[in-house]
């Protein structure tokens, strides 16, 4: 059952103000809880809100480091190279309707920042959110992320395999993702960022990662 069948199925049931009241009551305690989140949070953790649950993530695997530092070295080179927008580490918040993330690595085109001030600590939705899946987050990447970021808007979603080594590139088609690209080899080209073309081996290979970042910044 779809979410719009499920309220049209809901708003034919005499249950229907019943289930408002509950509704309301969850979400008001979530606010209460959000709310101590904002207070509660500080830099040096990573953590996320999700469903009205606070999530502190554990330390993540060799990996899983490398793989984030390579691909955001290149994205962020392209990006800053071409003035094509702002390029964030995990440790921007993402605070979307319900829920707050901080993705592993997300862009945000340059029309979207003007906006932006220098004590800002919550950001809208971006236009690319890469997630490094981790044994423990893989079911909230594959989950209730895939369908929050597609409900907010963002063009486009990267999910980075550093086990298998393998990259899924997802774009969105009509309020969902549609598979664009699942490999462990060949180029991978963002929809997103304009240009922005890399190997796919340069995302888990650190000599190869370099050997594009000088070819990026040979080019400035």
């Amino acid at each position: 059952m779809t979410s719009a069948e499920a309220i049209q199925e809901l708003l034919a049931s005499p249950e229907l103000p019943h289930a408002v009241r509950q509704l309301s009551t969850v979400l008001d305690s979530e606010k209460t809880r959000r709310e101590k989140f904002y207070d509660e949070i500080t830099p040096s953790m990573k953590a996320e809100f999700i469903n009205g649950e606070i999530i502190v993530h554990s330390p993540v695997s060799l990996s899983h480091l490398n793989a984030t530092k390579n691909l955001l070295r290149l994205l962020d080179a392209w990006v800053s190279r071409d003035r094509l927008g702002v390029v964030f580490s995990e440790k921007a918040l993402i605070a979307l309707t319900r829920n707050d993330y901080e993705p592993d690595i997300c862009f945000f085109a340059k029309s979207r920042t003007v906006q932006f001030h220098a004590e800002q600590t919550k950001f809208p939705s971006p236009d690319l959110i890469v997630e490094v899946l981790s044994p423990s987050t893989e079911h909230r990447d594959r989950g209730i992320k895939f369908q929050d970021y597609a409900a907010h808007g963002v063009a486009e979603y990267w999910v980075v395999d550093a086990r298998l080594e393998e990259a899924e590139q997802y774009r969105l088609e009509g309020g969902a993702y549609r598979l664009v690209l699942k490999s462990t080899s060949g180029d991978i080209q963002s929809l997103a960022v304009a240009g922005f073309k890399i190997p796919i081996r340069a995302i888990f290979d650190a000599d190869l990662a370099f050997e594009n970042l000088k070819s990026i910044l040979a080019a400035s």
